[in-house]
């Protein structure tokens, strides 16, 4: 049962840190100012135990909670069975004041109420000491029993006054024997302790490495966010129930309502730490439920960390406790709070945007005809347009603008511009599958529409860091508000204008290499007759890299960006100090040609061909693949540089004494240099 110690794990950690924040709320302060002695002494003496009671609820406290499971549960029942013996004495002590009332101190099976009154305390006894002795796993069940002496003496017909004081004498037989068990186990958590610190100095590594060890199990074991948000929502809803129905909560209405409740249960850290799981466990769900109305359940394996609420939880604890939010009072408290959980949304929002921006661009381009995933995507693409701009709508109605609303408005109003690209774009590339034929320039005209949404980014940040930086100079110069104008400054300004300065570089420079690169003639382009190497399109124009490869402009360029070298052969293209001719049959591209003794190898022997003329022979092969052709190139012109197809070697057929023998138009799959009359010619030379 796996499931249900994994609940137990949880479930019975929790009343210890309820005890711990209950500690932490204690104002001992003024519980001991308030005290009252004979003497001073007496008064040293009463706040001397209160603090040590004090500092030992947090120690035994912490110990429960980080007792192993099966001790917790054993703890647990060892509770529960000292509350059922002292329920036992309990109801001892009421049947012999029951008695001492009635008066009747005769035989008990002479009078029908007597013997009623003691067969219901007995029939009660009994069952309390089967009960302990059935939790402790014992069959020793006058351990459990002491409380039956006063019955036992109302049996023999003890006189009624003797029976208050087997009572007592029943209750301390007891007491000693908790004091007992509780002595014999006094050490145990010293020994769980000891142990666990044996098996961590085992591990052969630094102490850097042990701490780490110690605390992902720690994490793993206690289930530490789990723990921590069941321990909120319980704070959560006694909170709830002590103030509802009162005059107060009808006057501030249900909003007010509930966010000062959450205020109320994050006035310690361990209710802060609670609070910091459930926003995140409330983010990560709105993420999930973002991600399968775009694309179902096949979109939820995404498992990007950035994207499962740890974001937003992270937020909301260091804006906590930059500010201070523990230590103020209740409203000061609830009126921040709202402004962190603000902020916290916001970034929620950002992050579906993410999230939504890859779907609706990958639904645009790769020409998807479900009506139903594009309503999807662009009714997201709507929510996220317009509720950033109404939540800063809102909020500008409470608030006097200063520096900390401009930021939550422009995080608002940059969701909103980002949104708006994402839809810019995704209409272009509707226009492009509307029109059924590519859209001239559309690389450019997308780099340009990201390139003014980078741009009125940056200058939302700029404005947001001008306007702190004047109020802190000219108005309430604070080291908070400082600290959050350079972290500002640096991940928003200064991060993002280096980034768009260097993708402008790149594009510059793959411009630059475009250029330089000659132009394909309708002749070569007929010549060569295949497809771009990377969009598998059909070339009616094209580029001729240094090494002889034919490329769409765009494609090439769009190649440039992520690394400097051809597609085919990884050569580098970089331009020549001469620049290259074209004749008006063909355009040669300038490279530098290897030695003479390298560029044309030494043919094989005519032994090893007929040797290799043999094995084709004896294996029957009547059709000779592309693959193996242009492997006997790759071995006869090693230094050559050729564009193989399957599509061009596809005109090529093969006899059964491998000679090659070409149909009508012919095109040749191999070619040296780019040039198929040459490569022509030196298959002829090696046949």
């Amino acid at each position: 049962m796996p499931r249900l110690e994994e609940v137990a794990n949880v479930v019975l950690r929790v009343p210890s840190i309820l005890v711990l924040d209950m500690l932490y709320k204690c104002d001992i302060d003024s519980f001991t100012d308030h005290l009252t002695a004979r003497t001073e002494d007496m008064l040293f003496k009463y706040k001397y135990v209160i603090w040590n009671i004090y500092y030992l609820g947090h120690i035994v406290s912490a110990v429960v909670l980080l007792l192993p499971l099966g001790h917790i549960i054993q703890l647990y029942l060892h509770v529960l069975c000292g509350l059922l013996l002292y329920m036992g004495h309990q109801i001892v002590r009421d049947y012999v004041r029951g008695e001492a009332q009635y008066g009747y101190d005769g035989a008990i099976f002479l009078d029908s109420p007597a013997l009623n009154r003691f067969v219901t305390a007995l029939t009660s006894q009994i069952i309390i000491s089967t009960l302990c002795a059935f939790l402790m796993r014992t069959q020793r069940v006058w351990l459990f029993s002491a409380h039956l002496l006063p019955l036992l003496a109302r049996v023999v017909s003890v006189p009624l006054d003797w029976l208050l004081t087997l009572s007592s004498v029943s209750m301390m037989i007891t007491g000693a024997e908790v004091a007992v068990f509780l002595f014999t186990n006094l050490f145990v958590p010293y020994r769980l302790a000891r142990a666990t610190y044996r098996e961590i100095m085992e591990i052969e590594v630094t102490e850097l490495y042990r701490l780490m060890a110690v605390g992902v199990s720690l994490w793993h074991g206690f289930a530490v966010p789990v723990l921590f948000s069941v321990f909120w929502f319980v704070l959560f809803g006694v909170q709830l129930i002590t103030n509802f129905g009162t005059i107060a909560t009808v006057q501030q209405g249900p909003l007010l309502y509930l966010l000062t409740s959450v205020s109320e249960c994050c006035a310690s850290p361990y209710s802060l730490l609670g609070l910091t799981f459930v926003v995140s466990y409330t983010a990560l769900g709105l993420l999930s439920l973002c991600k399968f109305y775009l694309g179902g359940f096949n979109a939820l394996q995404n498992h990007n960390v950035m994207h499962r609420g740890v974001t937003e939880g992270v937020t909301l604890l260091l804006l906590a406790l930059q500010t201070g939010l523990l230590d103020m009072a209740a409203l000061q408290r609830c009126f921040l709070l709202f402004i962190i959980l603000f902020i916290v949304l916001t970034s929620t929002l950002q992050s579906m945007s993410e999230i939504t921006e890859p779907v609706v661009l990958g639904l645009g381009a790769s020409r998807n005809r479900s009506v139903w995933k594009h309503l999807r995507g662009l009714s997201m693409c709507g929510f996220l347009l317009l509720f950033p701009g109404f939540m800063a709508y809102k909020i500008s109605q409470f608030f006097n603008m200063d520096f900390w609303l401009l930021i939550l408005v422009s995080s608002c109003m940059l969701t909103s511009l980002q949104v708006t690209g994402t839809l810019l774009i995704y209409s272009l590339f509707m226009v492009e599958v509307w029109r059924g034929s590519a859209l001239p320039g559309l690389d450019e005209i997308v780099y340009y529409v990201n390139g003014v949404c980078r741009v009125l980014e940056f200058v939302v940040a700029v404005c947001v860091v001008a306007y702190g930086a004047w109020e802190s100079l000219w108005g309430e110069w604070s080291w908070m508000g400082a600290s959050v104008i350079i972290i500002h400054s640096y991940c928003n300004v200064w991060l993002r204008a280096q980034a768009g300065w260097k993708s402008f570089l790149l594009r510059q420079e793959a411009a630059r290499k475009i250029n330089v690169l000659p132009r394909a003639s309708a002749e070569q382009l007929r010549d060569h007759n295949d497809v771009c190497a990377i969009c598998f399109q059909d070339m009616t124009s094209a580029v001729i890299t240094y090494c002889g490869h034919f490329f769409h402009g765009n494609c090439l360029r769009k190649w440039l960006y992520v690394q400097e070298t051809c597609p085919m052969c990884h050569a580098s293209i970089k331009p020549s100090s001469a620049k290259p001719t074209a004749t008006p049959g063909e355009a040669q591209p300038t490279h530098q040609n290897p030695p003479p003794s390298e560029q044309h190898p030494r043919p094989e022997s005519h032994e090893e061909e007929e040797e290799e003329e043999e094995e084709q022979g004896s294996q029957g092969e009547d059709v000779c693949s592309p693959e193996r052709n242009c492997d006997e190139s790759d071995r006869k012109y090693p230094n050559s540089e050729r564009n193989c197809s399957t599509e061009s070697l596809q005109h090529l057929h093969c006899g059964a004494n491998g000679d090659s023998q070409s149909v009508a138009n012919p095109v040749p799959s191999c070619s040296s240099d780019g040039d198929p009359k040459v490569a022509s010619q030196e298959l002829r030379e090696a046949d």
